[in-house]
């Protein structure tokens, strides 16, 4: 039987992450063990990587 969710490797400690069954490509999502931001590139087969880090202009 499968299961209703899939589990991606964190880029950064390689942990595995599981993916929401509601889960959508572009979603940023926190890894539990390593609390970096990941983002969902790919649902099957289940992807992410390394969210880029923004920097905050506020307008400027």
């Amino acid at each position: 039987m499968a299961d209703s969710s899939s589990a991606a490797e964190c880029p950064v400690c390689g942990a595995q992450i599981q993916l929401a069954a509601d889960a959508v490509k572009g979603e940023l999502i926190e890894c539990s063990d390593c609390g970096t931001e990941l983002e969902i590139i790919s649902i099957d087969p289940p992807q992410v990587h390394e969210a880029p880090q923004e920097e905050e202009d506020w307008g400027e």
